[in-house]
């Protein structure tokens, strides 16, 4: 379905890839991995078309829909949201609005001949069952229908992509290139999206840093390392064990062929002067002259060292949440919270996204109060904090990276500030770079170098994978279970709480379900996967029952 032909991209001296060969193919699910500004956004773009390769070729057929993921949400701002959708399926779209036009000028003037056509085009192409299948696409991704006729402008911004998403999918493409689109989606639309794309029959090609969504979706593995663009067969875990194994491998040939080096000139060195071994010697040196040994290309992956201490042990009642309520209008998120911390705990709060669980986050931070109830931190207890709008609380954007980083650890030395950045992945050159030009995943490791810096007891954390690269979750996962300190952290990233979580706490309509585990336990134990849409709602439809019953 599409040919890549010895494509290669450059940024002026800087190499991406070069020589890259690939064969995508219609049915299968390809996930493009690799290290942030390694170039696998571009790779999408110029699989698009929306960008120029530096050479090769991409060779895709004439007749194929391609599905790309926009992000221009405004030239829709007063559409309704379903026909947001719908216009993704643009052959379609356009039949049913002519054919309405025609409609409405029937009493002037109606062409009989144009309306069968298009209405040919319409049952062709099921046309009717469009509406019902945008809302279909609508409800899985978490928008509810009783917003589906309402204007786009009414959304936030996640939800205004998640529209664009749907317009996307519904655009019924042979081609779908999907960059990150689990970033704005809780953990029931990710379960939605994987169902779908594990029913797609075209050629998917995704670009994601979620682990288990790699390992769920796709069936080939994109690599974009070492200059090289390169494919797997299989999903993501069994492309980390294969290029591990080629690592091995390399290196190991590398060290026979340095020890082989290493015999013949031990060989020549004490046999060349001797005549009847010169000749062996000559040979030797003609074998070990032949020998090549090529350099291991450097990763383009990096591995943050996020480090989290604790400077002195808070008191074992690390936080008390009493009744806590928080509405918004006539929406309660949050009904009667209550639950205690402990230090030491690793608390994940769970749950689809508009139950509160930010808004918790925010309201134990300061930042937002509760219609009621209360809540009090124990002693000793000092934060570090990671807000979902991570970007803005770096603060002036004008500030330099070494001042921000400075202002939390004034005591330190220049040096000692270098060594922090360099920590993050921050050169020497970068440290006077700005804040306000910084990515989302640089942005997010300098706050993780200035939370940690202070020492705090308890770290407190919203979404904080979203924008770090697979690496970057790797690291900061393995820094924080290392951490003494307590956790409470919200996060959609279903790997990422399960390696972490040792306690979950599930927000629901009707309140929280605590259970003190592993997020696999929880799961294991409750029966009902909570990531499972479908089991949610029946779940959900089973309580309200009951609650029914109990006031009958």
């Amino acid at each position: 379905m599409i040919t890549v032909v010895d494509l290669s991209k450059l940024y002026g001296t800087r190499v991406l890839f070069e020589q890259a060969n690939l064969q995508l193919n219609a049915g299968s699910r390809y996930g493009v991995v690799g290290a942030n500004g390694s170039g696998k956004s571009t790779l999408l773009r110029i699989l698009a078309g929306q960008e120029t390769a530096s050479g090769g070729q991409v060779q895709v057929p004439r007749s194929a829909r391609i599905g790309v993921l926009g992000q221009d949400h405004f030239q829709y701002e007063d559409t309704r949201i379903i026909d947001v959708v719908m216009m993704g399926n643009k052959l379609l779209w356009d039949a049913m609005v002519e054919k309405d036009a025609l409609l409405d000028r029937a009493h002037e003037h109606f062409d009989d001949v144009r309306y069968s056509e298009l209405e040919d085009i319409i049952l062709a192409h099921e046309g009717y069952a469009l509406d019902a299948r945008a809302g279909e696409i609508l409800d899985g991704l978490g928008i509810p229908t009783d917003q589906h006729r309402h204007p786009l402008r009414e959304l936030s911004g996640g939800y205004k992509l998640r529209a664009l998403l749907g317009q996307t999918l519904a655009s019924d493409p042979d081609i779908l290139l999907l960059d990150e689109p689990t970033n704005h989606l809780d953990i029931l639309a990710i379960r939605w999206l994987e169902q779908f794309l594990s029913t797609y029959r075209g050629c998917a090609v995704v670009v994601s840093h979620d682990h288990r969504f790699l390992n769920t979706v796709c069936d080939h593995i994109i690599d974009v390392d070492y200059e090289r663009v390169m494919t797997y067969p299989g999903n993501y875990a069994a492309f980390e064990r294969r290029k591990a194994e080629e690592r091995v491998r390399q290196e190991a040939e590398i060290v026979t062929r340095e020890k082989e080096i290493a015999d013949h000139k031990a060989f020549i060195a004490r046999f060349k002067a001797k005549a009847t071994k010169a000749r062996q010697a000559s040979s030797r040196q003609k074998r070990m002259e032949k020998i090549v040994i090529h350099e291991l290309p450097r990763s383009s992956r990096r591995h943050p060292r996020f480090t989290f201490r604790v400077r002195r042990p808070s008191g074992r009642m690390v936080l008390r949440v009493k009744d806590v309520w928080k509405s918004y209008g006539d929406k309660i998120v949050l009904h009667d919270v209550g639950f205690d911390v402990h230090r030491g705990e690793r608390v994940a709060l769970i749950g689809p996204n508009g139950i509160g669980k930010s808004t918790l986050l925010k309201i134990l931070m300061g930042e937002q109060s509760a219609d009621s109830g209360s809540f009090e931190w124990g002693h000793e207890v000092d934060h570090g904090y990671f807000p979902q709008d991570h970007h803005d609380s770096l603060g002036d954007p004008n500030q330099t990276l070494s001042s921000a980083l400075w202002d939390a650890c004034p005591t330190e030395g220049l040096g000692q500030i270098m060594g922090r950045l360099a920590a993050v992945l921050f050169s020497r050159d970068d440290a006077d770079k700005r804040i306000g030009n910084l990515s989302g995943g640089e942005a997010a490791r300098l706050l993780f170098a200035r939370i940690s810096a202070p020492q705090p007891t308890v770290m407190v954390l919203d979404e904080p994978t979203n924008h770090l690269d697979l690496e970057g979750i790797d690291a900061l996962a393995d820094a924080l279970v290392k951490y003494d300190g307590t956790i409470i952290f919200v996060s959609h990233d279903r790997w990422f709480v399960d390696r972490l979580a040792t306690r979950v706490i599930a927000l629901g309509p009707d309140g929280i379900d605590d259970y003190p585990g592993t997020y696999s336990e929880y799961l294991a134990r409750d029966a009902e996967d909570h990531l499972d849409r479908d089991a949610v709602l029946t779940s959900t439809k089973r309580k309200r029952k009951q609650r029914r019953r109990k006031r009958a």
